[in-house]
């Protein structure tokens, strides 16, 4: 009894506390950094040894390795990338089609998601599913920006347009509905999980 007087799901509904946002805030973060790590690691390799990035090393003056693995980082949220054209831009995803990358790349991000829910739902102590997807959805907060920071960062200049992910559906699809949906599922389980919950 004195263990839900002291929980905040009890004082304020479903609501997350400070720690809770606090965490997976962090989550978020760790859930997009992690996963673009896993992508350059399966992916840049063969995108360092690719055409477009010795194109665009010499057209930026840069390596543009990290930036077109961005992209495919993008791909594998379903968000595709625009490349312009002659007769106007191209919109591609290079994952799951026919020698690019592999179909696996799209199982990172959900995967990620979700395992940063199931932290926070844990390390919050979430007492029921609904509290632990409340939690686990909390992960938006480092999430978001970060989707779309990456979205500019990622982007490269080809004279007077740009190329890489689409703005609008990396901040739509990658940044809200992606950790919502995976970051509430994760958490769901977390709370289920969690040992001694009420």
């Amino acid at each position: 009894m004195a263990r839900s007087e002291s929980t905040p799901t009890s004082r304020r509904g479903y609501a997350p506390d400070g720690r809770t946002l606090g965490i997976a805030a962090l989550g978020g973060v760790l859930a997009y950094l992690v996963s673009y790590a896993l992508t350059y690691a399966v992916t840049g390799q063969q995108i360092s040894n690719s055409l477009a990035a010795r194109v665009l090393e010499i057209a930026t003056g840069e390596p543009g390795t990290w930036k077109l693995v961005g992209w495919v980082f993008y791909n594998a949220h379903f968000v595709t990338s625009e490349i312009p054209g002659l007769f106007g831009s191209t919109a591609v995803n290079l994952v799951g089609r026919g020698d690019t990358f592999s179909a696996a790349l799209f199982v990172l991000p959900p995967v990620a998601l979700a395992l940063a829910g199931a932290l926070v739902a844990a390390l919050s102590r979430s007492e029921t599913p609904m509290a632990g997807a409340v939690g686990g959805a909390s992960v938006i907060l480092g999430y978001l920006p970060l989707a779309v920071v990456g979205a500019f960062l990622f982007a490269v200049d080809v004279g007077d347009a740009t190329a890489g992910p689409t703005l609008v559906t990396a901040i739509l699809l990658a940044g809200l509905v992606y950790p919502l949906v995976f970051g509430a599922f994760g958490g769901a389980l977390g709370a289920l999980a969690t040992p001694g919950r009420a």
